[in-house]
């Protein structure tokens, strides 16, 4: 698979089932965004390569200059979303918001939220977001693990089927990303069977490059990207930087290019260091 090949592949997350023509972009120059979550949103605007820094570079590669409201804090339930909502959203004074929820309420257990009290939570977070008039855009909570029957993913389908529920009722835009998850690491999986690694995350929750990508196209999409639009975004994407602990830093489409090589061969960066590391000791 040639580079362009892979690149097109690897981002079918953001380029499949856009529409030929684009309706108007809903973000306009000047808006504030802020981005509600978890230790995965806080790394998606800490990291150069992270999903809410995509979303913003993908709005400035088509000519809309919106600014970050940063709300992602490590460990967070819905309940600490709650409690924090008007210092970190409400008094930030954004036009949009986006909300990422559930992983840890239901990934931390016994210190997690319960469906019933999460519901409550998640609506008091929407209602206080609307009545506040920022208009909010409700996304699906990525999987706990790469495995879409464990345990954890059956569990959390309910929370994402509340969520799903909440946004038609208040008819708010629904952001799928637990459905773009699957469907882009059932594509990945097919295309290189055999390889046992996680593709879209770092140990299974938190994102990786092709995870991160993921997450901003499935955003943008629902921002009113087209196809010509996600192009531009993917091209800006490709020239950011990824660290792998103890490996160095690679532009993402280095990071692809070495990644997929290594799939064709049923290998990893790890598995292809310890071989190569071997390799001394004959």
């Amino acid at each position: 698979m040639n580079f362009r090949k892979t690149a097109m592949f690897l981002g079918c997350a953001v380029l499949m089932g856009t529409a030929a023509l684009s309706a108007q972009i809903k973000v306009k120059n000047g808006d504030k965004i802020a981005f509600l979550g978890d230790s995965i949103t806080q790394q998606g605007h800490n990291y150069p390569a992270g999903y809410v820094n995509m979303v913003m570079i993908g709005l400035k590669a088509n000519g809309v200059n919106a600014q970050m409201v940063k709300a992602g804090i490590s460990g967070h339930k819905s309940n600490n979303m709650l409690e924090r909502l008007n210092r970190d959203v409400i008094n930030k004074k954004p036009q949009i918001m986006t909300l990422s929820c559930g992983v840890n309420d239901v990934w931390h257990g016994a210190r997690g939220v319960k469906l019933e009290d999460y519901k409550k939570n998640i609506r008091q977070i929407v209602d206080k977001a609307l009545a506040a008039n920022i208009q909010v855009y409700i996304m699906t909570s990525t999987m706990v693990t790469e495995n879409p029957k464990h345990k954890n993913n059956l569990k959390l389908d309910e929370y994402n089927k509340f969520l799903k529920e909440l946004a038609a009722e208040k008819k708010l835009p629904l952001v799928d990303l637990n459905a773009a998850m699957k469907k882009v690491l059932a594509d990945t999986q097919k295309a290189y069977p055999g390889v046992k690694t996680n593709f879209l995350t770092v140990d299974g929750v938190h994102m990786g490059p092709l995870g991160n990508m993921m997450m901003a196209g499935t955003i943008l999409k629902s921002f009113g990207f087209s196809d010509v639009e996600m192009k531009k975004a993917l091209t800006e994407w490709l020239k950011l930087n990824w660290t792998v602990r103890g490996m160095g830093t690679f532009t993402v489409k280095e990071y692809f290019t070495i990644e997929t090589k290594l799939w064709t061969q049923k290998k990893t960066m790890s598995s292809y260091v310890n071989e190569k590391l071997r390799e001394l000791l004959r």
